[in-house]
């Protein structure tokens, strides 16, 4: 049987090169490719017969289901499945929509994210309600100290599902002041990506203030 070709889609260095040690050492499985980038990725698959993506939901300035669309435009006619620290109900909605396979969280142990992408490849769905942050807990969370009235509205933005770009243009700021912002809450909040800021914040019952 041929072996199932897999293609990885993370900005996170450390965790991309640690999951494909895993992913190659199945007999099963084959690494196609590696990638930081939705740019990167779309060049692969513009050359490379692939079975699965397996796909981050946030990624840099970009987001996971900007790449789906990106992808499906250019004639990628394979499985998704994305592999997350943590997605809101309307982003995972949105990724479902889309024509995704499966949902799998980021720290799952391997065996669970090995069986994952099997079931998906042989045709099944995979959704992990762990990953999933839920509105209600977002829309009730209380006040968090120790955020600036920025931060609370560049975080709400973020739990939103927003690009960098968006929140620049919703916040009425610049692109740079925006990742600054972001680098801040990374650092309050002890976390290095979107999808765990998400998380953290609903964990630490983090509130923030939108504003029009």
């Amino acid at each position: 049987m041929p072996p199932i070709r897999l293609l990885l889609l993370d900005d996170h260095v450390l965790f991309r090169e640690g999951l494909s040690r895993l992913l190659v050492s199945e007999p099963d499985f084959q690494m196609v490719a590696q990638c930081g980038t939705p740019a990167e990725a779309l060049k692969i698959l513009a050359r490379s017969p692939v079975d699965i993506v397996l796909l981050d939901y946030d990624l840099e300035d970009d987001t996971g289901t900007r790449f789906i669309s990106a992808a499906s435009a250019a004639g990628y006619r394979g499985k998704i499945l994305m592999v997350t620290a943590g997605m809101n109900e309307m982003q995972s909605a949105l990724a479902w929509k889309l024509g995704i396979s499966g949902i799998a969280l980021k720290h799952s142990s391997p065996a669970s994210l090995l069986q994952a992408i099997r079931a998906v490849f042989e045709g099944g769905v995979w959704n992990d309600q762990r990953a999933i942050v839920p509105a209600s807990a977002q829309s009730s969370a209380p006040h968090a100290p120790g955020l600036t009235p920025r931060e609370q509205q560049v975080l709400r933005c973020v739990l939103e599902g927003l690009t960098n770009k968006e929140i620049a243009h919703h916040v009425a700021a610049s692109l740079s002041s925006v990742k600054a912002t972001l680098q801040q809450l990374f650092d309050k909040t002890g976390v290095r990506t979107r999808g765990q800021l998400v998380r953290i914040a609903i964990e630490r019952s983090l509130e923030t203030t939108r504003t029009n």
